[in-house]
C-alpha cells in the first residue's frame, strides 16, 4: 500500500518558516526574534503571486509553490536561486505536488535573482509573475514596514536620521519599477514607488520640523 504523501502547501509553508525563523534568530542573535523579516517578505510575495496569477492566467499552483520556496536557500546569497531550485526539485516529490509541474517551479525560482532586469524581460509567464510579486514587496509601503522591522531588530543600533538616509539611498527601486513584466504589476509598482517616496519625504519633513514653517 502506497504511503500517503504530505500536503504540499503545508509542507512548503513549514519548510520556509523553519528557514526564515533560523535566519531571524541568527540575525537578531535572539532565541525569540521580535521580527521575522524573511517570513513577512515570503507571505507578502505569496499574496501578490496568487493575485497576479489570477489576473494573468498563470498556473496558480506553480506560482504559489515557487513563491513559498523562492528564498528557501537565502543563506547561499547570490547562489540562492540555484540552490532554491535544487531544493524544490528534491523536496516537492516528497509531497502531493503535481510531479509534472515541479520543473516549472524550479525554473521560476531560478529566474527570480536580482532587483532589476538588465537582459530584457523573462519569457516564462510563471517566472514573470514570481519576479513581479517578489519585487513589488521591495518598493512600497510594505517594504517600508519590512525595512523598519529589519533595521530596528538588528544587532546594530540605528537612529532616525540613519534610517531616513538608508531608505532614501535605495536608488535601485526606480530600476525595479521599470523591470516589471505584467500590466497589473507595472501599475502597482509605480503607485507603490510614489507612495514610498511620499512616506520618506514626510518622515524627513517631520524630523526636521519643517511642517512648522
Amino acid at each position: 500500500m502506497a504511503t500517503k504523501k504530505k500536503s504540499w502547501r503545508k509542507a512548503v509553508r513549514e519548510a520556509m518558516y523553519a528557514a526564515a525563523y533560523a535566519e531571524a534568530r541568527a540575525r537578531t542573535k535572539s532565541k525569540s526574534p521580535p521580527f521575522n523579516y524573511r517570513w513577512e517578505h515570503i507571505t507578502a510575495v505569496v499574496n501578490a503571486s496568487l493575485k497576479l496569477a489570477a489576473l494573468t492566467g498563470a498556473d496558480a499552483e506553480i506560482v504559489e509553490a515557487a513563491a513559498w520556496l523562492h528564498d528557501i536557500a537565502k543563506d547561499a546569497k547570490e547562489e540562492h536561486p540555484i540552490e532554491g531550485a535544487k531544493f524544490a526539485r528534491d523536496f516537492l516529490p516528497q509531497t502531493n505536488f503535481p510531479q509534472d509541474k515541479i520543473e516549472a517551479v524550479a525554473r521560476a525560482i531560478e529566474d527570480h535573482m536580482g532587483l532589476w532586469r538588465e537582459n530584457g524581460p523573462l519569457e516564462n509567464l510563471e517566472s514573470q509573475v514570481l519576479w513581479d510579486a517578489d519585487k513589488l514587496t521591495k518598493i512600497g509601503l510594505t517594504a517600508a514596514i519590512h525595512w523598519m522591522g529589519n533595521d530596528l531588530t538588528s544587532s546594530k543600533q540605528r537612529d532616525t536620521l540613519e534610517l531616513i538616509a538608508r531608505w532614501r539611498s535605495m536608488e535601485w527601486r526606480e530600476k525595479t519599477v521599470a523591470s516589471m513584466h505584467t500590466e497589473s504589476a507595472r501599475r502597482a509598482a509605480q503607485e507603490r514607488f510614489e507612495g514610498y517616496n511620499r512616506l520618506v519625504d514626510e518622515l524627513e519633513r517631520e524630523w526636521f520640523a519643517d511642517d512648522l514653517v
